[in-house]
């Protein structure tokens, strides 16, 4: 969710605050966008006020989230132009459909929908293999897909490789947080930071792997899993466009051939 001082801060401060979360300077942003650098100084500080396509133009090539356009032009005095439908209204009846065909495919590998701020909206029968024996508060909705994994009451007493996919959760949440600046993701990041690995907080590397396989204790047996997750390209809508789909994939044949079985 939005930070309720985004509504009191104007539109030129706000887009400043993008550019350099990006790492533009004032030329490489003008440029971009193909007007002058003073053009978008004045902009940032206030001294011009920017139409209502500039105020797109400029969220366009700094790559904001559409939520977050939406509140630069209310900030900007314009209405906003991205439509945030339930994904149970009427008009969200093909994506749903969409989404419950490509999980129900992806059986009996586990596969899930979540939001922007990893709370499962859809899941697959193949879930079960992560929600037995974790705590029932967990379980309770929402249920939130990172909690669920490195909670010392979920999923983490049954990773064995915990350590690794505790830095690569961590790392990919804070890019995450990082890229919308979302102070609802930055507290998750906290709280799951704060668990710690063996009781220790462990300090995220300078670099991190970007694939590690989950290796997952079930009995006496060992799953091991690599995970992709696919987003809907051009969305139009701010639902639509935060909705991410994680797939679960057997990372050897051993893993492969038990899943089926089950």
């Amino acid at each position: 969710m939005i930070a309720e001082e985004t509504f009191q801060r104007p539109v030129g401060e706000l887009l400043r605050s993008w550019r350099e979360r990006r790492r533009l300077s004032q030329l490489d942003l003008a440029n971009q966008v193909e007007v002058s650098t003073r053009h978008v100084s004045f902009v940032e500080t206030g001294r011009s006020k920017p139409s209502r396509e500039m105020v797109l133009r400029l969220a366009e090539h700094l790559d904001v989230p559409l939520r977050d356009r939406n509140q630069l032009l209310l900030a900007g005095g314009y209405a906003p132009v991205y439509s945030e439908a339930s994904l149970h209204s009427p008009v969200m009846l093909a994506i749903r459909e969409t989404l419950r065909r490509l999980l129900k495919a992806h059986e009996p590998f586990p596969a899930l929908v979540v939001d922007r701020w990893w709370n499962v909206v859809e899941a697959n029968a193949g879930i079960a293999l992560f929600t037995e024996d974790v705590a029932p508060e967990l379980l309770a909705a929402p249920i939130n897909a990172l909690r669920l994994t490195l909670h010392p009451d979920g999923l983490a007493p049954r990773i064995s490789n915990l350590a690794e996919v505790r830095v690569s959760v961590l790392s990919s949440l804070q890019r995450q947080v990082t890229g919308t600046a979302d102070p609802d993701l930055q507290d998750l990041y906290d709280e799951l930071r704060g668990y710690g690995a063996d009781g220790e907080r462990a300090e995220l590397p300078v670099t991190a792997e970007v694939v590690v396989p989950m290796k997952l204790r079930r009995g006496d047996r060992e799953l091991s899993l690599l995970t992709t997750i696919a987003t809907f390209g051009t969305p139009l809508d701010v639902t639509v466009s935060e909705l991410m789909i994680e797939q679960f994939f057997p990372a050897d044949e051993a893993t492969a051939d038990y899943l089926k079985e089950l």
